[in-house]
C-alpha cells in the first residue's frame, strides 16, 4: 500500500486557465517589444489566438464542471430520516455507500505502510536506548541498590493499533510497556477485585499484590523476612487489609523519576536525530515521551510522536499488572474505597500479546482479504465522526465509552460467536459487516448491557491465545462497560445509530477527495449533540 493524493480540480483548472493566460499574455508582449509588428496580411486582429486559447481553456474547465455536476446527480443521497428514531440502524443498501467508504478510507483513514513502519522503527531506537540507559543507572532513590532495588527489566513490549495494524490516521501516538525487576527477595500474590461484592463492577477487572516470601531453599532459614524487605516495603508498597501491597501509585512516581533521570543522560547523544522530552503523566496517566524531528532531520517521515511509557510488571505467560489502572474507571476521588481496599493499591492487566496472537490466528483462519480490520479502522472512524460537535463533556464520555480497545473488543466478540470465525468477511460484504458490528454494539449498550473482556475469565479466549497465569483463568468475567450508568450508555447509543444513518452525508462533508463533498444540510438535519439524538 502507498499513499494517495487527491488532485483537487476545483484548484486546479482555474489555476491552469490562469497560468496559460498569462503565459500568452507574456508571448504577445515580449513579441511585441522586438519591434513593429507588420500587418497580417488578412486583416485579422492580432488578439485572436489570445482570445481563442482563453475561450478553449474556459470551455474545458464548464465541460469537467458538468461532468462534476452530472457525477453528483447520480451519487447516492442520504437516507431519508423521518419518523420516530428506533433502536435499530436502517440497513444500507444503496451501491453508493461502498464507494463513499472506499473513497474515505483511502483519503482519510487508512496509514501508509512506509510511514508507519518508519515511525516503528524510530520508536524502537529511541525508547531502547532510554531503556538500556535506565537499566544502567540502577535504582537510585530512598533504596540505594543491591538486593532491594526496583530497576528496568532491560527490555520494553510494544503494544497498541499501531502494532495490531489497525491504526488510523496518522503514526503519531504509540504504547510501549516497560518492564520493571523486582527484587530477588519479594515475590508477589496477585489477586482480582472480581469476586469483591462491596466493590462496584467497574473495580472488577482491576487486581491487588500482596506481597510475600519467595520459597526458600531446603534448609535456608524461613525468619527476618519482613525485616529484610523493610526498606523496600516503606518505598513502594501500601497496607491493605493488615498485609504489604505493592503500590501502583508509588511505583508510578519512582518511574517517572526514574525516566527524566535516564533521559538526561542518552539526551545529548539524540540531538543529531530527534529532540525528545517527557511529560509526567501525574497519578492518573503514564508518563509520555515526545519526539519531534531534528531541524537537521531530512528523512522523508519527519512526524511528531507521543509514545505513552507504561511501567509493568510481569505476573507469566506474557500478562503484565500496569500502572496506573485503565481509565475506565468512576471518575472522581478514589482515596475512599469500601472493604478496607486502597485505591493506591490498584493495578490493571495488560493482555495485548494474548490480544495480538489471537488476531493472527484470526488472520489465518480468515479468507485472503478479508476486510474484519479494514472494518475496526472504519468503526474507529465512525466513532469520530460521530464526536463531531459534541461539548467537552460529551465528547469525552464519548470516548470512554466507544475507545478503541472497546471497539476491538466487539470486533473479537463477533468474529468468534458464530464457530467459524471471520467467515463471510469478504471485501464486498464489508458494509454488511460493518452494519452488523454497529447492531453489536447498540445489543451491548442497551439490551444485553455487559461487553466482556475477550480473555480475562472462564468465558475468555484462553484456548485460541495459550496459557494463562492461574489468578487470570480464575478471575471472574470483567465487563467493558460496568463504569457507566444507564443513562450514559442510551445517550451513546441513540448518537451511535444517528450517525450511522447519517452516514453518507457525513462521508461526503468530511472526507475523501473535495469534488465529493455536497453542499451542507439544513441546520435542523445536522449532528449537534447527545440531546438532538435523543431516542
Amino acid at each position: 500500500m502507498s499513499v494517495h493524493y487527491t488532485l483537487n480540480l476545483r484548484v486546479f483548472w482555474p489555476l491552469v486557465t490562469g497560468l496559460c493566460t498569462a503565459l500568452v499574455c507574456l508571448y504577445h508582449v515580449l513579441r511585441g517589444s522586438g519591434g513593429a509588428r507588420p500587418e497580417a496580411l488578412d486583416g485579422a486582429d492580432g488578439g485572436f489566438p489570445l482570445l481563442k486559447a482563453a475561450l478553449l481553456l474556459l470551455l474545458g474547465y464548464v465541460l469537467l464542471r458538468c461532468r462534476h455536476a452530472v457525477r453528483q446527480r447520480f451519487l447516492p443521497r442520504s437516507p431519508h430520516l423521518g419518523g420516530h428514531p428506533a433502536f435499530s440502524p436502517r440497513p444500507f443498501r444503496e451501491p453508493g455507500l461502498g464507494i463513499l467508504l472506499e473513497s474515505y478510507y483511502e483519503h482519510e483513514v487508512r496509514l501508509s505502510p512506509h510511514v508507519l513502519g518508519h515511525s516503528k522503527a524510530h520508536v524502537s531506537r529511541i525508547v531502547g536506548e532510554l531503556v538500556r540507559a535506565g537499566r544502567a543507572r540502577g535504582a537510585p532513590g530512598p533504596i540505594p541498590g543491591g538486593a532491594l532495588a526496583l530497576a528496568f527489566r532491560g527490555d520494553f513490549i510494544q503494544v497498541g493499533s499501531a502494532y495490531e495494524q489497525h491504526k488510523i490516521r496518522r503514526p503519531d501516538g504509540f504504547d510501549v510497556l516497560v518492564p520493571l525487576r523486582l527484587p530477588p527477595l519479594v515475590a508477589l500474590e496477585p489477586r482480582g477485585l472480581g469476586a469483591e461484592p462491596a466493590l462496584a463492577p467497574a473495580f472488577h477487572g482491576c487486581f491487588v499484590c500482596a506481597l510475600k516470601a519467595p520459597p526458600a531453599p531446603s534448609g535456608a532459614p524461613g525468619g527476618h523476612w519482613l525485616r529484610d524487605c523493610k526498606p523496600f516495603a516503606d518505598s513502594f508498597c501500601v497496607d491493605v487489609r493488615g498485609r504489604r501491597h505493592l503500590s501502583a501509585t508509588l511505583v508510578l512516581r519512582w518511574f517517572q523519576s526514574h525516566l527524566q533521570r535516564s533521559l538526561a543522560t542518552v539526551r545529548y547523544s539524540l540531538e543529531g536525530r530527534c529532540r525528545v522530552s517527557l511529560t509526567p503523566g501525574g497519578l492518573e496517566q503514564p508518563p509520555v515521551l515526545h519526539i519531534l524531528p531534528c531541524r537537521t532531520d531530512y528523512g522523508c517521515c519527519r512526524l511528531s510522536m507521543a509514545v505513552r511509557l507504561i511501567p509493568a510488571v510481569h505476573l507469566g505467560d506474557g500478562v503484565f499488572l500496569v500502572a496506573p489502572p485503565p481509565m475506565t474507571l468512576p471518575a472522581g476521588p478514589l482515596s475512599e474505597l469500601p472493604g478496607g481496599l486502597r485505591a493506591e493499591a490498584l493495578w490493571g492487566v495488560n493482555t495485548a500479546r494474548q490480544e495480538l496472537k489471537l488476531l493472527s490466528l484470526l488472520q489465518e483462519w480468515a479468507p485472503p482479504g478479508a476486510c474484519h480490520l479494514k472494518c475496526l479502522q472504519l468503526l474507529k472512524a465512525l466513532r469520530d465522526l460521530g464526536a463531531r460537535g459534541l461539548d467537552p463533556t460529551a465528547a469525552t464520555q464519548w470516548g470512554r465509552i466507544l475507545s478503541s480497545y472497546v471497539l476491538k473488543t466487539a470486533l473479537l466478540a463477533v468474529l468468534l460467536r458464530d464457530g467459524a470465525p471471520a467467515q463471510g468477511w469478504e471485501e464486498a460484504r464489508l458494509c454488511q459487516r460493518l452494519e452488523e458490528l454497529v447492531q453489536f454494539l447498540r445489543d451491548c449498550l442497551l439490551r444485553r448491557r455487559v461487553l466482556f473482556h475477550c480473555v480475562l475469565g472462564p468465558g475468555g479466549a484462553a484456548a485460541e491465545v495459550g496459557p494463562l497465569p492461574k489468578v487470570l483463568r480464575e478471575a471472574a468475567p470483567v465487563d467493558l462497560l460496568a463504569a457507566f450508568d444507564g443513562r450514559a450508555r442510551e445517550l451513546v447509543a441513540a448518537r451511535l445509530l444517528s450517525t450511522w444513518r447519517r452516514l453518507p452525508r457525513l462521508l461526503r462533508a468530511y472526507g475523501g477527495p473535495r469534488y465529493l463533498a455536497r453542499c451542507p444540510p439544513p441546520r435542523s438535519q445536522r449532528v449537534e449533540g447527545f440531546p438532538e439524538d435523543e431516542p
